[in-house]
């Protein structure tokens, strides 16, 4: 036992180096009373909370469908037709048969009617949209028909504007027929739309009512020579 005693003096004495004295930091200590050597643990450290750090939104359905100020497109047409004033405008005017013949049009019901003034809502489809709104529209019999959009949640504006004028001299059974329509989407998503409903809807709406006409009244007169304006403009 003393032998045993007598390295262990010897190698804490080589450990401790010059002067006697451990050196720092050689994170030794001696343990008298086994006379053995033992290196420390590391304290533990306190766990460290999770830090939040924020983080941007992300980008949602509505912000792609945010107000782009989409261009609001124009699109105006005239044609002598074989029908009376009258006759076209009983076509027009009659709205709840809209969905019987208008491009694209679902459905178009009658919400209120006073003179000169009716309200009416017409669903429009075209694929992926399916667009339910509300249109006021002043009647000036004979002559005049505006509607214009009052609700919607994907038009900013819509507005159409039919006239009904005398047609050919010494004809009383035809009339010019002036079409107007101006349109603005609301928003990015569904101004990608707008070729399709210039292209489906607005552009063939006034050769619709003709024929909705044809079937009401019959084969038009015969007009020469025919008379047919149009054009388109963007703002």
């Amino acid at each position: 036992m003393a032998g045993s005693g007598c390295r262990g003096a010897a190698l804490l004495r080589a450990l401790r180096g010059a002067g006697g004295r451990p050196r720092p930091g050689d994170g030794t200590r001696y343990l008298s009373s086994c006379g053995i050597l033992a290196t420390p643990q590391a304290p533990k450290r306190p766990p460290v909370a999770p830090v939040w750090v924020p983080q941007p939104p992300a980008r949602t359905f509505l912000n792609l469908a945010a107000p782009l100020g989409a261009r609001r497109m124009e699109y105006a047409e005239a044609r002598v037709l074989g029908y009376s004033m009258e006759q076209m405008y009983n076509v027009v005017a009659n709205v709840e048969s809209y969905q019987l013949f208008v491009p694209w049009c679902n459905r178009s019901k009658i919400l209120s009617c006073r003179k000169g003034l009716t309200r009416a809502e017409l669903e429009v489809g075209f694929p992926p949209i399916v667009e339910c709104y509300v249109s006021e529209i002043s009647l000036t019999p004979q002559h005049q028909i505006r509607a214009v959009c009052s609700d919607s949640r994907i038009f900013s504006h819509l507005e159409t504007l039919w006239r009904f004028s005398p047609g050919l001299p010494g004809q009383p059974d035809t009339c010019t027929l002036d079409f107007y329509v101006s349109f603005e989407f609301k928003s990015m998503l569904h101004s990608h739309l707008a070729n399709l409903f210039f292209n489906e809807v607005v552009k063939q709406m006034v050769t619709a009512f003709e024929r909705w006409a044809e079937k009401m009244y019959g084969p038009q007169t015969a007009v020469h020579p025919q008379k047919c304006l149009q054009a388109a403009r963007c703002m």
